[in-house]
């Protein structure tokens, strides 16, 4: 099937077939620029028509609040309550593998380190032989020499019998950054990093990160739960992340051109159909 294909949705529509309406942030609401034209329009008629609005983003380098803040500054009115972000699935993550308590290195920003010791963690060096690493952002650290201590202390430690849980809050490998220039994502250090473990380790298929952001299930199982039956509907700018991760989790999706998905009503879908598209969120 192709993007042409695809059914297309005004907002108006979008509303009134669905109680609640999730959002992502890059692409749909915003580039690192500022807010995309129209968002905030959209923003304010989603609430004005009476439905509840979250934001679901696989940041890890901000709290709520902070993106919140952010949200403020581009005319975004969105508050911390309603954004659900990869780092704080972490939370949830270290109750269900019993690693509250764990010692953990973070690779990412100051936000993520907080992210890290409200799940229960305790943030200590690399070197400090950590229970856990937390790949967190690519942002927060000199990159290539960490990634080299990481894959040093990651060799040790398999070496030893011991290796580390991993975890990489956001999966993703791109985002972007507006007028056409794009930039790499903890998703792609993750990968990075299993390619170093593979080659090493080449009879092992264990030693890998969990991914807890979109397309994977933790997070949407976290909103799963506090939809108690209402309708709801995941407008996003990628295919293999927002959409597929929403269709794997029943709800309805739509997919916006004003993102990293190309918009050619030619573009062949492959195996991730989307319920709708629009060219942009706005009214």
């Amino acid at each position: 099937m192709r993007l042409g294909d695809i059914a297309e949705i005004s907002l108006a529509e979008l509303i009134e077939r669905h109680d609640v309406v999730l959002l992502d942030a890059y692409g749909v609401l915003m580039e690192s620029a500022g807010a995309l034209p129209g968002a905030a329009a959209a923003v304010a008629a989603i609430r004005a028509g009476g439905r509840e609005l979250a934001v679901l983003t696989n940041d890890a380098s901000r709290l709520p609040e902070t993106t919140s803040a952010r949200f403020g500054r581009m005319g975004l009115e969105v508050p911390a309550g309603a954004i659900v972000t990869s780092g704080s699935i972490l939370a949830r993550h270290f109750r269900e593998r019993d690693l509250v308590g764990a010692r953990c290195a973070v690779l990412g920003p100051e936000d993520s380190f907080e992210y890290v010791q409200r799940a229960g963690g305790h943030p200590v060096p690399l070197g400090w032989d950590p229970d856990v690493i937390a790949l967190c952002d690519e942002d927060g650290y000199e990159m290539l020499s960490t990634l080299d201590e990481l894959i040093s202390v990651l060799f040790r430690r398999v070496d030893a019998g011991d290796p580390p849980a991993l975890v990489v809050p956001n999966p993703d490998r791109i985002y972007p950054k507006g007028n056409g220039e794009f930039g790499l994502t903890a998703g792609a250090l993750a990968e990075l990093v299993e390619a170093a473990l593979a080659h090493r380790y080449p009879e092992r298929d264990d030693l890998r990160f969990v991914r807890l952001g979109k397309p994977h299930r933790p997070i949407f199982d976290q909103v799963l739960e506090a939809l108690d039956g209402r309708r709801a509907v995941m407008v996003g700018d990628q295919l293999a992340t927002d959409i597929r991760g929403a269709r794997d989790a029943g709800l309805d999706t739509v997919l916006v051109g004003s993102g990293l998905t190309p918009w050619r009503e030619d573009l062949e879908l492959g195996d991730v159909i989307p319920t709708y598209r629009m060219a942009a969120l706005r009214p």
